[in-house]
């Protein structure tokens, strides 16, 4: 980059600089802050120089789109060949609703599904459970049987859509859902393109949903992989989700770190029951957050594709492309909108989704301004989607492949990014006596996770409440009184219809076919066998979803998540 005598010419001009016009200005008018400082509380300089990145070697560290180490880009052309796929996140009430939402978005331009399901759902739990009283289609979509899945894609070929499920615990029957309706709908099961969130690692570790303990879940997961490897190479079966750690509270350092350690952790998994890192590399996918601190997010991007390239190389052998590009999804920060004058979160939003764009994200959802409040409302929806196409046709910022790449403050973050992220990557191996996958697993029991992510997110908040963290229309630039916003209401009425439709399935559907599927499930867990298979035979015959879950948790148990605060 620059030699010896390079560096000391900048070296001694910039102290001319500090002498002769920074100290008169400082002494004149000071600087709006004593520190500066990102979201995660990274303190920044004032000015970077070629001395912050002197020891950057270009080709080792830097590099070119859609080579390794990835730094600037997973592809060579990047939006220059197409644009990010627009995936707004879709999910309410009934499947009636959310299948007449999807075909809302489909003809609006968006070039991809995002199905949200309603917290039965997500737990695994059935509508007609007790537990489900009060939920049943409020936050998402209910889904019980192959009979909702089949109306929620109802006019949509899933051979030529590509979709992503927001759903762990229950994962795999979604999945065995979907393979079940390309089966019917006679798409070949290779060609179906998506990504299964199914990141139990990150349940465990933020946000807190499961149904059975966590190395059995991991199990599952595993199970998933290999199916998808053999079966569904287009589709991934993992979403190594960071997004919701960084809700919980993390840093973007240890959003990094913990989502990238979880996907090193499947991919150990995986490869102990033989599979080749060549074939699970490329069918695992990630999921990020974009916060407001627009610089170092972008440095976040860049190092994580640079971490994972040289970790899958140098610790798994990984000889392809495909296995060493990380490839992610990104979702705007919720936790970053507010209730107050929600309008303002429109701009935040622009800026997240900015940030993503600049930092190489391959598919991007972008929040409405009213989800601090309820369900998107149509026209939220609307402009969260139009945000992201004014972003890629009119900001130019699609049109040149990393943009920031080259600025002395964007490597320089990046190199300090990765230090960080790596030092909580070396320590978690090393709670795992070498194993990532078994230091994620030690981290988890012992609430090493929950320890780290709840410092941080004190931290914050202490910011916040004093004023040093600036929140527009929160803790700053307040009104009265503020402005009525139109939100989304789901009916009661949904509940009814969901439990009608329930109960006609399990009145038309054959019983003695539901409990021979069920009971293989159960011989296939007691002997080890991949349990997909089995889970896709007992969709098929529309056993339920808690009815298929009920299986698992019989033979695992359940989990009570013990921490430790010390």
């Amino acid at each position: 980059m620059f030699d010896e005598d390079d560096l000391r010419e900048i070296r001694a001009e910039r102290e001319r600089w500090e002498d002769e016009t920074l100290d008169p200005a400082l002494d004149a008018h000071g600087e709006r802050k004593e520190r500066f400082a990102t979201v995660s509380n990274h303190e920044v300089d004032r000015l970077y120089t070629p001395e912050d990145v002197a020891d950057l070697d270009y080709d080792d560290d830097v590099g070119f789109p859609g080579e390794p180490p990835y730094t600037r880009g997973p592809y060579p052309t990047m939006y220059r060949g197409r644009t990010w796929t627009m995936r707004q996140f879709a999910g309410f009430g009934t499947a009636e609703e959310t299948n007449e939402r999807f075909h809302y978005l489909i003809e609006e331009g968006q070039t991809g599904l995002s199905t949200a399901f309603d917290m039965p759902s997500l737990m695994g739990l059935d509508s007609d459970d007790p537990m489900s009283i009060g939920e049943i289609g409020k936050e998402g979509v209910a889904v019980d049987t192959l009979r909702d899945m089949e109306i929620l894609f109802d006019g949509i070929d899933v051979g030529e859509v590509s979709t992503s499920f927001t759903i762990n615990p229950s994962a795999p029957v979604v999945y065995a859902m979907y393979i079940a309706l390309a089966d019917q709908q006679g798409v070949p099961r290779e060609r179906i393109r998506g990504t299964l969130q199914n990141d139990m690692l990150k349940e465990f570790i933020a946000q807190k949903e499961w149904v059975i303990p966590p190395e059995p879940s991991l199990d599952l997961v595993t199970d998933t992989v290999e199916y998808a490897v053999e079966n569904t190479p287009k589709f991934y079966p993992v979403s190594v989700s960071g997004y919701h750690i960084r809700e919980a509270g993390s840093t973007a350092a240890q959003e990094a770190a913990f989502t990238l350690a979880d996907g090193f952790a499947y991919v150990e998994a995986a490869l102990d029951r033989g599979l080749d890192v060549d074939e699970v590399g490329p069918i695992l996918s990630f999921f990020f957050n974009s916060h407001n601190s627009v610089l170092e997010e972008v440095a976040k991007f860049r190092a994580a594709r640079r971490i994972y390239a040289r970790v899958m190389a140098e610790r798994y052998d990984a000889t392809t492309d495909e296995a060493k590009r990380l490839k992610f999804h990104t979702q705007t920060a919720g936790q970053s909108l507010t209730a107050q004058q929600p309008l303002n979160n429109i701009i935040r939003v622009t800026l997240q989704a900015a940030a993503a764009a600049m930092g190489g994200t391959q598919s991007l959802h972008t929040n409405s301004y009213d989800e601090a409040l309820a369900l998107p409302s149509e026209e939220a929806v609307r402009i969260a989607l139009r945000t992201q196409q004014i972003i890629a046709e009119e900001s130019g910022l699609a049109d040149i492949v990393d943009p920031l790449g080259g600025s002395y403050a964007v490597e320089a973050l990046t190199n300090e990014m990765e230090a960080e992220v790596m030092t909580y990557i070396d320590e978690i191996a090393e709670m795992g006596e070498g194993s990532i996958r078994d230091g994620i697993l030690r981290g988890i029991e012992e609430g090493y996770f929950h320890r780290e992510i709840q410092d941080a997110a004190y931290e914050y908040q202490e910011r916040v409440d004093s004023g040093e963290e600036t929140v527009v229309g929160v803790n700053k630039y307040t009104t009265d009184g503020e402005a009525d916003t139109d939100i989304l209401h789901v009916s009661d009425e949904v509940a009814d219809r969901q439990l009608a439709r329930l109960e006609e399935v399990k009145d038309e559907r054959d019983d003695e076919r539901v409990e021979e599927t069920l009971a293989a499930l159960d011989d296939a867990i007691q002997s080890g066998e991949n349990t997909m298979p089995y889970v896709i035979d007992a969709v098929k015959a529309y056993a339920t979803m808690g009815e298929i879950m009920d299986v698992f948790e019989a033979e695992h148990g359940s989990y009570t998540e013990t921490v430790s605060l010390a």
